[in-house]
């Protein structure tokens, strides 16, 4: 094993080469899960080649921070290694809350609206055809508005916040995580708004058809009236929907660890 470990190159030989591992490794631990490029139809190739990509992009404007000071020692070296990679998964986490606040408010609008079953998503847990649709219209979006710029601005960024190789501190690395899920949490509350006030007007409707008329079927009038009316409000709706979304994104690109 000593011989093994002997063999090894030496880091301090190479500071501008171990430095620049240390941003891959930032960059490698939020590829797994950013909108778009993180995505798990996508191959784990173009994974690794898409970090390298931001690597190259991202290196030059921090590797002068990240060698300065740099302690190459293999202790040391594996330390910091640990604290990018766990920067790196908590910038990727808080921007892939923003694709699950697509999908809770598309199942929320398809679970009042009586489309929860209607069909499936592409993914490893079925997701209603109309999470689905907004997911895929909200990176549509989002890549055309250039998220790729964006994201590189973001990890550029995330150096001012948490020095190279230094581990955040649990508890305000805890507390941020809990506002960033509140605040997915009422993002999708706020977009499936439309949908859950149509459903309790129709809801109301039905039920004041019922009783003024027992001898209708109020639900085979009222179960497709309800799936057309659902499928024109998403229509209405989702341009709004998707820009209040995207606006969001925006905002946290730009301040991405603001309250850590």
């Amino acid at each position: 094993m000593t011989n093994v470990l002997a063999g090894f190159p030496d880091f301090s030989a190479v500071p501008a080469m171990a430095s620049a591992f240390l941003v891959f490794l930032r960059i490698g631990g939020a590829m797994a899960l950013l909108p778009a490029f993180g995505e798990q139809s996508v191959p784990v190739r173009i994974k690794l080649g898409l970090s390298l990509c931001f690597t190259a992009i991202v290196a030059p404007a921090v590797l002068p921070e990240v060698t300065h000071g740099q302690d190459h020692r293999t202790a040391s070296y594996l330390s910091a290694a640990a604290a990018e990679v766990a920067v790196g998964l908590s910038f990727g986490i808080a921007l892939r809350l923003m694709i699950h606040a697509l999908q809770i408010a598309g199942t929320i609008a398809a679970n009042m609206t009586s489309l929860s079953q209607l069909l499936g998503g592409a993914g490893v847990d079925p997701q209603p055809a109309m999470a689905q649709i907004l997911v895929i219209s909200g990176l549509a979006l989002a890549a055309s508005a250039g998220l790729h710029v964006k994201i590189a601005i973001a990890f550029i960024e995330t150096y001012r916040i948490f020095p190279p190789g230094v581990l955040p501190v649990l508890g305000d690395l805890a507390g941020w995580g809990t506002s960033r899920v509140a605040d997915a949490f009422r993002l999708a509350f706020v977009l499936a708004a439309p949908f859950t006030v149509a459903a309790l007007i129709s809801n109301l409707a039905l039920g004041a058809i019922n009783r003024a008329m027992p001898q209708l079927m109020v639900a085979f009038v009222g179960a497709p009236a309800t799936v057309w009316g659902a499928l024109a409000l998403l229509a209405i709706v989702a341009p709004t929907m998707l820009a209040i979304w995207a606006a969001a994104l925006e905002r946290l690109l730009a301040d991405s660890f603001g309250n850590a």
